[in-house]
Order: structure tokens, then sequence, then C-alpha cells
């Protein structure tokens, strides 16, 4: 009996003592510089407006005027947009030079790169090159050309690097390019962790499952994949059945009302303790759906994840 209450108490122990870890933050991070990217919306804007409001100095990239204007109108004159496309590399340049020559020696304490996009979400066969092509430019090319401009900055601070990956990073549920581009950015952010920590850098990814944004609008995502449906050839159709997208449409609609996540915050708030905490986590996962469904499910066997993601297929009507 003694034993079994000497474990319990360990475990106790244990628990409360990463909380207390879990729990320290860096002090005098006032005024401290934050870049972000993807501020137009989603993840991305929220950020900027909080950390804005938390007192640090933020560089809000955003892919648009009418973004980075509506950016400007709801937050201190303290957060500094600059337009930012990062499939550019001469004007991921200019930007990391404005930003170099506004922190000086100070350096950049954070880089939050959150810029995506989700692409064409499609079995293989109906796509062509350029449906991987652009996701992976943005996703993966677009995030390492921008830390690697921004690394000198962050070197200086000893700052924070956090990329927003996605539990698609972990189990790839579909076919197109966003999901091998998060794969990438899981292995680039891993060796990116490494090569940084002997110069006190410190780097996070943020895995997030569904949530409600502009990117992960179950409607245009949708609508996106029936234009290429319509435009398949007629051997492939026949294949697939005249009935099958309607039916896999469904099944797909089923799932993300079951799996969507309406409040955006909880990935907001991994990003402030990546960026804040004395002990930030290698790998934040957010989102009930990836919490406790994706994650576990990238842990079993491939029989077990085919089988159960198969089931949210339609069938096909003639596939040999």
């Amino acid at each position: 009996m003694l034993f079994y209450i000497l474990i319990f108490l360990g475990v106790i122990f244990l628990w409360w003592h990463w909380r207390a870890r879990h729990e320290l933050k860096v002090t005098n991070l006032t005024g401290k510089y934050i870049f972000i990217t993807g501020c137009d919306t989603g993840f991305g804007n929220l950020a900027a407006k909080t950390f804005d409001k938390k007192g640090f100095r933020v560089f809000a990239g955003c892919l648009t005027e009418t973004g980075a204007k509506e950016l400007a109108a709801v937050t201190s004159k303290q957060l500094q947009t600059v337009l930012l496309d990062v499939r550019d590399p001469d004007n991921v340049k200019k930007v990391a030079a404005q930003i170099k020559t506004e922190v000086q020696s100070e350096g950049l304490w954070g880089l939050v790169n959150n810029a995506g996009i989700m692409g064409l979400l499609a079995p293989t066969d109906w796509l062509d090159i350029e449906h991987f092509i652009e996701p992976i430019e943005v996703n993966l090319i677009g995030l390492i050309n921008v830390t690697i401009n921004m690394l000198p900055l962050i070197k200086k601070a000893k700052g924070r690097v956090v990329n927003v990956s996605s539990i698609g990073g972990r189990l790839a549920f579909s076919g197109g390019g966003y999901f091998p581009s998060k794969f990438g950015v899981e292995a680039f952010n891993d060796s990116l962790r490494r090569d940084m920590k002997a110069f006190g850098v410190k780097v996070s990814c943020i895995e997030p499952g569904l949530f409600r944004t502009a990117l992960s609008n179950p409607a245009k995502i949708m609508k996106e994949k029936e234009v290429i449906w319509n435009q398949l050839p007629p051997s492939i159709k026949k294949q697939y059945g005249d009935e099958y997208f309607q039916k896999d449409a469904a099944k797909k609609e089923k799932l993300s009302r079951i799996c969507l996540n309406t409040d955006i915050s909880p990935v907001v708030q991994c990003i402030e303790h990546a960026l804040t905490s004395l002990h930030p986590r290698t790998h934040y996962i957010t989102g009930r759906d990836a919490k406790f469904f994706w994650n576990p499910l990238s842990k079993m066997p491939a029989a077990v994840q085919d089988f159960l993601l198969l089931r949210n297929r339609a069938e096909l009507a003639a596939p040999h």
C-alpha cells in the first residue's frame, strides 16, 4: 500500500514541477520586436492584434494592401504593417532589410511563420504538378526563405522562431500539396531547432487541427474540388462514378462539422507561450480534433490509419 502511495505522490510532484516550469515567463519583453507573417486574416491577424495589445513592437506581414490597412486601423501606431509575398525572394529580402534597419542592435525577439495556403485537396490522379507546387512554395519554401533572412536578427536577440504547421504535418488525410508542405515544415522545424540551440535561439512548432479560418473554409475547399471534378477526363470519371463527388462531399462535410474548432484563440495562446515562456515546448498540438483524434491516429499502425481514413471516402464505381 505504501508503495502505491509513494508512486501517487511522485506523479503529483512531477506534475506540479512540470506545471511550475511551464508557467515561468521571460521577463522584460515589453517593447521587444516580433515579426508575424500572414496577418491579413486568421491566426496571424489575431496574433498581431494580441501581441500589439501586450506591448510588443509588431511587424505584421500582409499579402494585400486591404489586409494591411484593415489591421492598421484597429491596432496601435506601434504596430507596423509590411506587404509581404513569401513566394517573392526580392520582397522577402526587402522586408528583412527594413526590419534590420528598425531593430538595429537589439535584434528580433520573435519570428512567427504563419503565412500559408490550403491549395486543392483532392485525389492525386485528379491533379497536376501545379496543384502541388503552389502550396509547397508558400507553406514550405517561403517559410524557409523568410527564416533564413531573419536568422541573423533572431540570433542577435537570442530569440524565438515559431513555425505554424498543422496536424496535417503528422498525418496526410487527403491528396494535394498541402500535406507534403506541412510534413516539410515539421522536418525544417526540427533541424532548425537543433541548429539554433547553441546560439540560444528556441524553435517551436504549432500544429493546429481544423479551425474556422479563411484558409480552411469547407465550402470554398469543396467548390475548388468541384471545378477539378468537372474538368476530369471521362476515363477517370468513369472509374470514380458519376455520383462520387456528391457522396464524397457529404462525407467530408460531416467530418468537418465534427472536427471544426470555431474559436481560434487557443492557437494564438500556443504562439504566445512559445514566444514568452522560459521553457517553450518543441511542439504544440491544439484543437480538440487534433488532440483526441488526428494525433493519436498518427501514432497508430498504417493499416489502422488507412482503415479509418478510407471510411471517410466514397466508394469508387469501377476502379479496375
